[in-house]
């Protein structure tokens, strides 16, 4: 899934930057702070009275072992669970590799791991529940007997009986990684709805600030702990907040955390039964909410009408309050004062496109696209390609709709889309590349649809858009050797050279709109640069 700057997760919308993992902050700072807490496996080994390694990855080995500073169970448990997952992880790398000695020294270690997460989770957090200390129990007893078998296995020298030690070891991790799921589950689900209870008993802004701020961080953790707070009541408790105005000044970061949880099944049923959708046409619509609230809750748009997540299809509130939210969509898009909170609603609109064939008409009407043309020129609000994306894709889905080619023409749209088949990244970067290949795909896409209309086909091949379609199917570094780019221009030089085949030299005509598709595709795809 993808982040917006603040570390919004929306699918739709790749960006740089994307919010790291709670685990890889300021490098140096990191360092800092867990200067003091680092152990070698060395040290390990002689406590335990084994042998210095000599392998040439030990001091790769190098693990955090202590713990966050006290009183903080949440950072100690995503911490700490942090190691001991990366703990696992690299024993079943070296025992696939059958290194031993490896695998003993580091289940050691594993163990003092997990018995120092159980020990200072159980000193700074609230009294264990009976099922904690059963899993804490089981853990334990699965460290001992990894422990103790790998070093038995270390005096083992027969290989067949070896690889069925081999068996039993796997096994034993396995379970082991299990109980450890199991127990870091049940501590962070306590810790979650300890933040839920806060947040839903709080009248403090500063106390509610900080508790939503918590939440939205753990959210930056994964999937697996949207999960947990959605079940655990989160999605309920950001909208309390987002419903009382004496917390106007924390809606945006409620709303940015709701946008995050949502990337999940479990937070949009959670928003669907308390009526988010309702919530957030409210916040959209009412103009004494700051642009700031308008965008977060465009997000969050963005978020549920995503068409990369099945789950979001079937939000039946969304299509009563439709009209009202797209109006307010391109209105925030008209207004928008960067390029940020016109990119949030944009996408909004691009999602709403695909989920519902309405939503395509009521956007022509509301005259979205002399909205979005007009934008194009304004470089504070349309700078990145990924903003562009979001554009063509609005436009590729209503250039199905016969209405759509007169508002082009009008808006001088024609040129606009052949402006995007030149799109080129500027930094480079895969997020970027792969961004300017979507763009180049879909102003493909819109064209071809668009020339089913004489006038726009005639427009087209004024503006020199099948030389540019010819040179994206024969240059391969021109479309970055994109297949999806290739297919898209093939397509839309084919409805060119149906309106105006005099625009093609012969050899173009043969090689690219006489054989079948498939024929100039393989033959577009295999050329190499100094064909051109």
């Amino acid at each position: 899934m993808m982040a917006l700057p603040g570390g919004r997760h929306l699918d739709t919308i790749p960006l740089p930057g994307q919010r790291v993992h709670l685990m890889q902050v300021d490098s140096v700072q990191r360092w800092m702070e867990d200067l003091k807490l680092m152990t070698e496996c060395e040290c390990m080994c002689v406590l335990q009275a084994k042998p210095i390694s000599l392998e040439e990855d030990t001091q790769s080995d190098v693990i955090l072992a202590g713990g966050p500073g006290p009183g903080d169970p949440l950072q100690l448990l995503l911490k700490r669970g942090w190691v001991i997952s990366t703990e696992l992880r690299r024993i079943g790398q070296k025992l696939a590799q059958d290194r031993w000695a490896r695998v003993h020294s580091m289940s050691v270690r594993l163990t003092c791991h997990a018995r120092s997460m159980v020990s200072e989770y159980s000193t700074v957090s609230r009294s264990s529940s009976q099922e904690m200390g059963q899993i804490e129990k089981l853990l334990m007893e699965k460290c001992s007997e990894l422990s103790a078998i790998t070093e038995r296995c270390l005096q083992v020298e027969n290989e067949h009986v070896l690889k069925s030690m081999k068996a039993c070891v796997s096994e034993t991790l396995s379970t082991l990684g299990q109980h450890f799921g199991q127990l870091l589950e049940l501590a962070l689900t306590r810790e979650v709805q300890a933040l839920v209870r806060k947040i839903n008993a709080s009248d403090n802004i500063y106390i509610t600030e900080s508790t939503t701020g918590n939440l939205f961080s753990l959210t930056q953790e994964g999937a697996p702990l949207c999960r947990i707070i959605a079940k655990e009541g989160g999605v309920v408790a950001l909208f309390k907040v987002c419903r009382q105005d004496s917390f106007r000044c924390l809606y945006p970061q409620a709303l940015r955390t709701l946008a995050s949880i949502c990337c999940v099944e479990e937070g949009v049923h959670q928003l669907e039964k308390v009526d988010g959708v309702l919530c957030l046409a409210d916040i959209l619509t009412d103009d004494s909410h700051s642009e700031a609230t308008r965008a977060e809750a465009a997000a969050v748009v963005a978020q549920v009408t995503s068409p990369h997540l099945p789950f979001t299809q079937h939000l039946g509130s969304f299509l009563e309050s439709m009209e009202e939210i797209v109006t307010a969509l391109i209105k925030l898009c008209q207004e928008a004062s960067s390029g940020e909170v016109f990119l949030l609603a944009s996408a909004a609109l691009a999602n709403i496109t695909f989920f519902d064939t309405m939503a395509c008409e009521l956007l022509l009407q509301l005259n979205a696209i002399r909205v979005l043309l007009e934008a194009c020129s304004d470089k504070q609000r349309v700078d990145t390609p990924y903003t562009r994306d979001q554009i063509v894709t609005i436009l590729a889905n209503l250039s199905v709709l016969e209405q759509c080619a007169s508002d082009i023409i009008q808006e001088n749209g024609v040129q606009l889309i052949m402006g995007m088949l030149s799109e080129k990244p500027r930094s480079g970067t895969p997020a970027e590349v792969a961004a300017c290949e979507r763009v180049q795909q879909k102003a493909a896409v819109t064209l071809a649809r668009l020339s089913r209309d004489p006038e726009v086909a005639r427009e087209a091949v004024r503006l020199s858009c099948m030389s540019r379609l010819i040179e994206l199917c024969r240059s391969p570094s021109e479309r970055n050797s994109s297949d999806a780019v290739l297919v898209a221009c093939l397509a839309a030089l084919r409805r060119l050279a149906g309106v105006c085949p005099e625009g093609l030299q012969d050899s173009d005509f043969q090689q690219l709109v006489q054989p079948r598709l498939v024929d100039s595709f393989l033959l577009c795809s295999n050329m190499e640069e100094s064909f051109v």
